[in-house]
């Protein structure tokens, strides 16, 4: 806005701006040319109740009228519908009464619209004005498209299923009460293509739809897509949907405007509407920075492809591709949105304005037999539930996670590891092994009916997909399992987005032919694909997201047919009955979360942020935490990369770049540049707008060296990074079984367990104490626990506390990280069991609970309140008694306190009541 403009003149420039972008011809009454254009925009045309801001007129006809408001009137745009319908009642001069059919209400920043044909009009909001040709053509049709999409037909329910009629019938309610948005939430294997597609045609038959688009965010996604509308039959025409109507899968920067369905890629539909090319392999992966980016997208209008191309958009796994990055590259359409999902959290039931016309359960499905049920054979390892140590000085393989070279080097000291540290920082091939040959050992028994004949021998696999954690671990798990089934390559494959050549062919082949009877896959087939012979998934990795966890066990849901069965089975003698979720890592019982909102960053790699910061994604969030990253990442380079990093960025460093990132946001900084930028003086405070124009410049310099080349760089670093490969611990079957056959397991582990405790409670004085004199509790020590633990590993080896914690975490329900310590896993296991804690607790909770009772206890009272360096002293004692159970004065002279000054320093601060606290937090912690 120029200084001498007024709110109402920027808002007439940027409307007349606007509308010159959309085709329309600007003109004052005094310049008025009808024939300038096929639309003309009058600005001032006088009618008998005073000058309408602007009168549209197509073909030289009036056609429709704009009421033009300045910005700040946006939040009570509704209040000037009631002018612009007076003056679309009015009588034009020149011209008396008109059909003015189209409204808009608009601020520069704000659009809305308003079709006075629809059966009730109503008005939303449009990214900005529709075209004069797209009006005009509105205006030959003999009804809106709204009008139209009342007088659908009565669907017929041949061919479809009860949840695919009713979500149709509920979805074509939607359309008639013009609703926008609308979800069908349909479990895995239901057809929700097939819902969608039926619902096309008939939007295409019988509404008159012009275009519709099937949005999907995976190439693979596409080409099923694509097959499925190759492959349907409509219930009421003999010939194929693809004989009936154009479907084209848009593969290139350009829109065919001949199809009637468009599908494409939402990453695809961003580089269209910026006109920019985009490598295929882009849309390989669902688009990861949409995570990051807190801003939407800035699409900007496209005269090629107008907000009004579409009139349908169907959204294919919607709970991916609506949020964040993509959202604002949806909502640049007109058009009734439509989402498809098994899996919607509650940001998909908000996107959809609550509007859910189908909810069919993956429980339901079962009932109904549309999917199958599933069971649970649980596999736990040693390693997988307590990880290992390799001891100091042990010559240990290091392998590059990329090229798996191999060098072997000495270790300078001890080296422990947890079971969630496997194949990524560390590899144990025994473990792999361990697992993969009781898989092998077990599918008899899962599958008793599946021995070859005589003749040939042996048991056949039952098609299997493998989750792993990573490329390099998926690697890993081909090689074992080729060789515990003692198989060629073909009988096991990994199905990943970055595998060479064409992961869709060997989809197929997984789908369709014998071999491979395994796949393995990290990426590509947890979601949205669609392969019905899996009868077994074996978990390799855990999964926090409850939502990826559902989609996850959904590739094994789908039904399949006696003949389809056979077709990759030659010993299946029915349909597909059930399917297997093996979990060799606990997935079935770890705590999920629901995906996050928007306003909560997840964990990102720092290949995306990276990415999303090359875009264009400025947020504090995302420079903060990249700047942490880059700084953390410079200490793994060496010289020759480092002098790489330098070149790439043409002259900053890692730790540079980080510390520019910083710096952009700093208030102080920010507020002196403003000034010095707007010419302020010094006691002067910059506006808002000020500081952002400011930090915008900023952000953009200090991310400047942050380029293609440089995260290509880093990402190789990364990837090559060494895994150490532990051939030292062999690692020992615990469980496999049927998940029933594991909680008879558990509970016989609680029995005994308990059983020896109470066996002991006389002999072993930590026992006594727990259950007979608590009183004594403040003699609890290291010691004591330690003399526990001993005796029972020495009696009952098969009582391993890691072993009997999980068993009583998953009677109580607890999510609670198991203590890597043994002693502190046996004295929580000893108060539960004893009745002291209701349910399993870690011990350093307990303590920190009682440590907070007892301080507010004693500032509560009449006594004296700590200090805070007191408080500081009793924080340190109380971690010493969550790690050690028990303090004394000698304690007090090593570390931590010696640091702090010993004994000597504790009675400056508590004088002679030194011993006295001691005593107390001993006793008090312990309770």
């Amino acid at each position: 806005m120029l200084d001498n403009q007024t709110p109402e003149q920027a808002a007439r420039e940027r409307i007349d701006q606007q509308l010159r972008a959309s085709g329309w011809e600007v003109q004052s009454l005094a310049e008025l040319d009808p024939s300038a254009a096929r639309g003309v925009a009058v600005r001032e045309y006088p009618t008998d109740t005073g000058p309408m801001d602007y009168l549209l007129m197509v073909d030289g006809e009036p056609a429709g009228l704009i009421e033009a408001k300045r910005e700040e009137e946006g939040h009570r745009i509704s209040k000037v519908e009631e002018q612009s319908a007076r003056y679309a009642r009015a009588k034009l001069k020149h011209v008396g009464k008109a059909d003015l059919r189209f409204i808009y209400e608009a601020t520069g920043t704000l659009t809305r619209f308003t079709d006075r044909a629809d059966p009730v009009p109503r008005a939303r909001d449009v990214f900005e004005f529709h075209r004069p040709e797209t009006l005009a053509e509105w205006r030959s049709q003999s009804a809106s498209f709204r009008a139209r999409l009342q007088n659908l037909p009565t669907l017929g329910s041949d061919g479809l299923r009860d949840c695919q009629f009713h979500a149709i019938n509920n979805l074509e309610t939607s359309f008639r009460e013009n609703r926008p948005r609308a979800l069908i939430q349909m479990a895995t294997g239901a057809g929700k293509t097939f819902t969608a597609i039926t619902s096309i045609y008939r939007l295409l038959k019988h509404a008159g739809a012009k275009r519709i688009l099937f949005l999907v965010d995976t190439r693979n996604l596409g080409v099923q897509a694509e097959n499925e509308f190759h492959q349907y039959l409509p219930q009421d025409d003999n010939r194929k949907f693809t004989e009936l109507y154009t479907v084209q899968r848009l593969r290139s920067p350009h829109v065919p405007t001949d199809g009637q369905v468009c599908i494409s890629t939402i990453q695809r539909l961003y580089s269209i509407l910026k006109g920019e090319p985009l490598d295929e392999e882009a849309e390989d992966e669902p688009g990861g920075l949409d995570t990051l980016r807190k801003e939407p997208l800035p699409v900007v209008y496209n005269p090629k492809v107008p907000p009004e191309f579409f009139d349908v958009i169907v959204i294919d796994e919607c709970h991916r591709s609506i949020y964040n990055l993509w959202r604002q590259v949806i909502e640049y359409f007109d058009s009734f949105l439509v989402g498809l999902t098994a899996t919607p959290d509650n940001r998909t039931y908000a996107f959809f304005n609550q509007n859910v016309v189908s909810e069919y359960p993956l429980e339901q499905s079962v009932v109904d037999g549309v999917n199958v049920d599933h069971f649970v054979w649980r596999i736990d390892t040693r390693l997988t539930r307590e990880g290992g140590r390799i001891e100091a000085e042990e010559t240990v393989e290091h392998r590059d996670r990329l090229t798996r070279e191999q060098r072997w080097q000495q270790l300078d000291e001890d080296l422990e590891y947890a079971g969630s540290q496997l194949d990524r920082s560390v590899v144990n091939p025994s473990q792999i092994r361990t697992v993969i040959r009781a898989f092998r050992d077990a599918l008899p028994r899962m599958f008793s009916d599946r021995h070859l004949p005589e003749e040939e021998g042996g048991f056949e696999v039952p098609k299997t997909l493998i989750f792993a954690k990573t490329d390099s671990h998926a690697d890993d798990i081909i090689h074992i399992v080729r060789e515990e089934f003692a198989a060629g390559n073909d009988f096991c494959r990994k199905i990943t987005y970055r595998i060479d050549g064409d992961p869709q062919s060997l989809l197929n082949s997984f789908r369709n032919d014998y071999n491979p009877r395994i796949a393995v896959t990290v990426d590509m087939i947890a979601t949205g694909t669609d392969v019905k012979p899996i009868e077994c998934l074996l978990f390799m990795r855990d999964v926090k997201s409850r939502n990826y966890y559902m989609q996850m066990v959904g590739r094994g849901t789908r039904s399949l047919d006696a003949d389809g069965l056979r077709q990759v089975n030659r010993t299946a003698r029915g349909p597909k009955a059930h399917f297997v979720l093996v979990d060799a890592v606990g997935v079935s019982e770890s705590k999920k979360m629901e995906t996050g909102s928007l306003e909560r960053k997840p964990s990102v790699p720092m290949k995306e942020l990276m990415q999303a910061v090359t875009m264009g994604v400025r947020d504090p969030d995302s420079l903060s935490s990249l700047a942490g990253r880059l700084a953390r990442f410079s200490k793994r380079l060496n010289d020759e990369q480092q002098r790489e990093v330098r070149k790439l960025t043409g002259g900053p460093d890692l730790n540079t770049i980080a510390s520019e990132l910083l710096a952009t946001d700093d208030p102080d900084a920010l507020r002196r540049a403003a000034r010095e930028t707007h010419q302020l003086p010094e006691s002067a405070e910059p506006s808002p707008e000020q500081l952002e124009a400011v930090r915008e410049e900023r952000a953009k310099a200090a991310t400047a060296a942050i380029t293609g080349p440089l995260t290509t760089f880093l990402e190789d670093v990364r990837q090559r990074q060494e895994q150490v490969v532990d051939d030292v611990n062999p690692d020992e079957l615990e469980v496999s079984g049927w998940e029933t056959d594991a909680e008879i397991q558990r509970e016989q582990l609680r029995q005994e367990f308990s059983e020896w405790l109470e066996n002991h409670r006389d002999d072993i004085d930590a026992l006594t104490i727990y259950y007979q004199q608590p009183y004594r509790r403040r003699e609890i020590t290291a010691r004591a626990i330690r003399d526990l633990l001993e005796a029972l590993k020495r009696e009952k080896p098969q009582l391993a506390p890691a072993r009997v914690w999980d068993a009583y975490a998953r009677l109580d329900e607890v999510q609670a990280r198991r203590p890597e310590s043994e002693l502190a896993q046996i004295i929580a296991l000893v108060r539960r069991v004893s009745g002291w804690d209701d349910q399993l607790t870690p011990y350093a909770d307990t303590v920190r609970a009682n440590f907070k009772r007892w301080v507010f206890g004693r500032h509560s009272g009449n006594q004296p309140k700590f200090n805070e360096e007191q408080m500081a002293w009793l924080e340190k004692i109380r971690d010493h008694i969550a790690a050690s159970f028990h303090i004394t004065v000698g304690d007090l002279d090593y570390a931590p306190f010696d640091a702090e000054g010993g004994r000597g320093r504790m009675w400056q601060l508590f004088g002679e009541d030194m011993e006295q606290v001691l005593d107390q937090m001993n006793d008090e912690m312990a309770a």
